[in-house]
């Protein structure tokens, strides 16, 4: 009586352990997603604050103009496109400032040209298409020249690119040790019941009859394991909401929903996964290998 107790204990302690470890990997995987998210925001973010100024000729005409306004907004790779007129240029406080005094004093007429302010989309971060992009609209006709800030896009390309590649890998790395200390958290609890697996086969039951409960615990587990983790998730995405209310907003409630998704389905699949794994190495085997193992 007093060992089927001591049994029972053991047998349930494993299930708590391979449950809490369960839960404490996935939500481990979770965080890392919802930074990775996070991150990929930010870069897409960086991406669409690069501007593209297009000088218009001064001799050009309205119906020219407005063909370029078209064309621009045709390009995929084009967010919003402002129109800035040289007399809107020329009264702004910052330009007079520049020259101290009123510019018909120096130069006699207004040097600047109207413009569009083209404001682009996150495909900005790659250097070739940004380049291809502002020579087409260069050859336009109307357009006197295009400028933007080469040597600051060159770095926030530089910079977009380390920030993914530095948060991809951690986040890969995060998952192998994770899954890995899973497996084996999950095939020590077999490996516990070895003995009753082999007393099993030694009565005739199939590997089926053998593995069904052993999976229908692992679901179980899974589930449960997948919502302690989203539990957890959750109050930490709400603790982070109260103090830094940017962090969510960059990631969006979409993703939050798509990770707290995904670590109900990944408990119940990677438990099943493991434990089918756990199992083939004990049923059907003699009882010399399950003393060996």
């Amino acid at each position: 009586m007093r060992d089927d107790k001591r049994i029972r204990r053991r047998v349930r302690n494993s299930y708590i352990i391979s449950t809490v470890s369960t839960s404490l990997v996935l939500f481990l995987l979770g965080s890392a997603g919802y930074l990775l998210f996070a991150a990929f925001r930010a870069a897409d973010t960086l991406s669409r604050s690069i501007e593209v100024m297009v000088e218009l000729s001064r001799d050009i005409e309205p119906s020219q103009r407005d063909d370029i306004e078209r064309i621009l907004y045709e390009e995929p790779m084009v967010l919003e496109v402002s129109f800035s007129s040289r007399e809107e240029k020329v009264a702004d406080a910052d330009f007079r400032r520049m020259f101290g005094s009123d510019y018909e004093e120096i130069i006699g007429e207004n040097p600047l040209l109207d413009s569009f302010d083209v404001r682009l989309s996150a495909q900005s971060s790659d250097a070739d298409y940004l380049r291809a992009f502002v020579d087409r609209v260069g050859e336009l006709v109307g357009v006197e020249y295009v400028s933007y800030p080469e040597s600051l896009v060159s770095r926030l390309h530089t910079t977009v690119r380390r920030i993914r590649m530095v948060l991809a890998l951690f986040c890969l790395a995060l998952a192998v040790i994770s899954l890995i200390l899973l497996h084996n958290t999950i095939r020590l609890a077999i490996y516990s019941k070895r003995y009753l697996i082999n007393t099993m086969n030694l009565v005739g039951a199939t590997r089926w009859f053998i593995m069904k409960p052993f999976l229908l615990s692992a679901l179980w587990n899974g589930l449960l394991a997948g919502v302690v983790a989203a539990v957890l998730f959750g109050i930490t995405v709400y603790g982070l909401d109260e103090a830094l209310p940017e962090l969510t907003t960059q990631t969006g409630m979409e993703k939050i929903g798509i990770i707290l998704g995904s670590m109900l389905l990944a408990g119940a699949l990677l438990s099943l996964l493991f434990t089918i794994s756990a199992l083939r190495r004990f049923t059907g085997v003699n009882s010399g290998r399950i003393y060996r193992s």
